[in-house]
């Protein structure tokens, strides 16, 4: 009667989602004080004064026409703005054709993967990822290819990186800063990346694009750089959203960047205007659109985040916990004290602990937790995390 595709999937659906709805439950048995729930990648900072200004200041204006269809690939005159922002950070030629308004990076990214994807390609995702991604490629007949870290850090393992590579390779996508772990890919680990790639379609005489997912991009720490794939990779598409930078995930509001060196740019462009309209997208929301052509330059305060990163990575490190210190995004990705880390989530529970396993984003053994939520709510865990740490005999 349904797809048995979907259906099959639902059983390894979302962690995140799972854990969120146990926290439903705890907070209707406790109250939402006393459920710490780490869980969503959701901002807690509401969105900068110049986007509030800005939605408040279009819609009183109330142009006529402000709400009908416009280009499929968004209003120029937004596209333009971002395409001029991208041209003065990077030094390439961009206009508004190389730019493409999208609902969200979710939209943005199963645009990209329609537009180059043939039944049975695969697409390589580097653990750890975030577990939807698995999904969207299936969304459109490919396969994905899981590429494990190295041992000592979150970089990828470019010995397993080389060995999966194969004729049916269309595609790398790369999130730095990386959801769950927030580690961000030097430019030398990235040349080596690209090296594998290059040499790989000389041999196989292909093409392999690189999709940069770049939504934590303005959510950095401590000055680390992050690095411009479009400078470094020439088949390259950048898919953004404003969903972390500006704390406007429900609006549903990104784009797509196009590297103007692309091979077949002009065909690859109408590809993605052709699909972010049948897909059902049509267009990206309109008054949003508007909005972030208004606030472009505004962003959250990356500090209230760092605040919290400290406070938590601190508080969890004293207590005998492993965790590599994140530079971007709002994660932590600590070890767990067990292999099984599905059972200590489990185990968190018991104290209320709302939290994410690793397996979930393809690196077993580890857990994420989200820090995007309240400092209050943070310090108020402290007690259940002693608690969770003196059970496993950590310290």
């Amino acid at each position: 009667m349904l797809s048995q595709e979907i259906v099959n999937n639902l059983s390894h659906s979302s962690w995140i989602r799972a854990m969120f709805e146990e926290g439903e439950k705890l907070r209707k048995i406790h109250g939402k004080d006393n459920v710490f729930d780490f869980t969503l990648g959701n901002p807690d900072p509401e969105p900068p004064k110049e986007v509030k200004d800005a939605l408040k200041n279009i819609v009183l204006d109330a142009q006529p026409g402000m709400h009908g269809y416009m280009s499929n690939a968004g209003y120029q005159d937004v596209r333009q703005k971002i395409a001029d922002r991208i041209s003065s950070d990077t030094g390439l030629s961009f206009s508004t054709d190389h730019i493409l308004m999208t609902c969200g990076a979710a939209g943005g990214l199963n645009v990209v993967l329609r537009s180059i994807l043939n039944p049975g390609e695969e697409v390589l995702i580097l653990a750890p990822f975030f577990a939807e991604y698995i999904f969207y490629v299936s969304n459109h007949g490919g396969k994905t290819v899981i590429i494990p870290p190295s041992k000592d850090s979150f970089d990828p393992d470019l010995d397993a990186l080389k060995n999966s590579i194969t004729e049916k390779t269309k595609a790398i996508i790369i999130n730095s800063p990386n959801n769950p772990s927030g580690h961000i890919y030097s430019e030398e680990t990235l040349n080596k990346i690209f090296d594998i790639l290059k040499s790989k379609e000389k041999q196989f005489n292909s093409t392999i694009f690189v999709l940069s997912d770049e939504p934590y991009v303005k959510l950095v720490y401590d000055d680390t750089d992050v690095p411009s794939i479009l400078k470094l990779y020439d088949n390259s598409f950048v898919i953004n959203s404003f969903s972390k930078s500006l704390s406007l995930p429900g609006e549903r509001i990104g784009y797509i960047a196009v590297n103007p060196k692309m091979q077949d740019v002009d065909l690859v462009i109408s590809c993605l205007a052709f699909c972010n309209r049948t897909l059902g997208f049509v267009n990206a929301p309109a008054l949003f659109q508007k909005v972030i052509g208004a606030a472009l330059d505004s962003s959250v305060d990356v500090n209230i985040y760092k605040e919290r990163r400290d406070t938590l990575y601190n508080k969890l490190v004293s207590l005998g916990f492993s965790c590599i210190k994140p530079k971007g995004a709002f994660y932590l990705f600590p070890k767990s004290p067990i292999e099984d880390d599905v059972a200590f989530i489990k185990s968190a529970v018991k104290y209320n602990l709302l939290l994410v396993p690793g397996k979930g984003f393809g690196t077993p053994g580890y857990f994420r937790i989200s820090y995007c939520v309240s400092l209050d709510t943070i310090k108020n865990s402290f007690p259940a995390f002693e608690a969770l740490a003196k059970e496993y005999n950590l310290g």
